[in-house]
């Protein structure tokens, strides 16, 4: 297929998706803990994750069969196919289930292992962000535009975001700490939202851990294609997930990488 058709697709899929989980959105709805039978923190998985992740695939195997499927909510599918489809329904459950609008919609498509194409849809704010890695753009309110990262080099002018720095053990939360009070402003709880801002402009960091590879494929093409850096502590691709540290510019993310590396 040409790559204007893999657009195309991806986008539709994203959508598909909003339209199976809005019907959810700001209601009471039954919710496992995918966490208790581990001994973990709260984990939560809804009505609406599953019925999005199931239009998702079925759509993904229609067109696709010979494309393999790794999903946060069922089993993995032909993970050594050339191509492999990588998808959280709902990225920011938690916040879903408190009925803010900072969770979304997360589809990144893997070629021989290397994220090539992926999408971040907000369906309650209408806003869908995607990026092949060369390029990011985000249609949404505002019409259709380039995504770009800000300019920014200096902690002392970075504003960063994590989802909860309580998720940081040990060394991880010293190493965040030191981080954290060096920069201008530090907000919390925003999940994939965070690293679509950091593309657009909005924010100089975001630094997690204990990301599956579907938290962070599909971002990795927009973080990219928008200008920005993003890897492990460690300076290792991001793909599997773990630990990750997101920037908008090559010197913030060594300034960053300064604290993380040494963990």
């Amino acid at each position: 297929m040409r790559p204007v058709d893999l657009n195309a697709f991806i986008e539709g899929l994203a959508r598909q998706a909003g339209e199976a989980i809005l019907p959810f959105f700001r209601t009471t709805l039954s919710v496992q803990d995918k966490g208790r039978a581990k001994g973990a923190v709260f984990d939560p998985v809804t009505e609406a994750d599953r019925a999005a992740e199931t239009v998702i695939r079925r759509r993904i195997i229609e067109a696709f069969p010979m494309h393999g499927i790794l999903g946060e909510e069922f089993d993995d599918e032909r993970l050594d196919a050339e191509h492999v489809w990588v998808i959280d329904p709902i990225d920011g459950t938690r916040a879903f289930l408190c009925g803010l609008p900072v969770w979304g919609t997360l589809i990144g498509l893997m070629r021989n292992n290397r994220p090539v194409l992926g999408v971040m849809h907000q369906p309650y704010t209408g806003e869908m962000f995607i990026g092949d890695g060369g390029s990011a753009r985000i249609n949404g309110p505002r019409g259709l535009r380039e995504l770009r990262v800000r300019d920014c080099e200096a902690l002392a002018d970075a504003t960063l975001m994590t989802t909860d720095p309580r998720l940081f053990k040990g060394p991880e939360r010293s190493a965040y700490d030191a981080i954290e009070s060096a920069v201008r402003l530090t907000r919390y709880g925003t999940d994939c939202y965070a690293y679509a801002m950091l593309a657009a402009g909005q924010v100089d960091l975001v630094i997690e851990t204990g990301l599956k590879p579907y938290d962070i494929v599909a971002l990795i093409p927009i973080i990219e294609g928008a200008g920005g850096v993003v890897t492990t502590w460690d300076g290792s691709p991001a793909k599997d997930g773990g630990r990750i540290l997101a920037a908008g510019s090559a010197a913030l993310h060594a300034a960053a990488m300064e604290h993380l590396s040494k963990v």
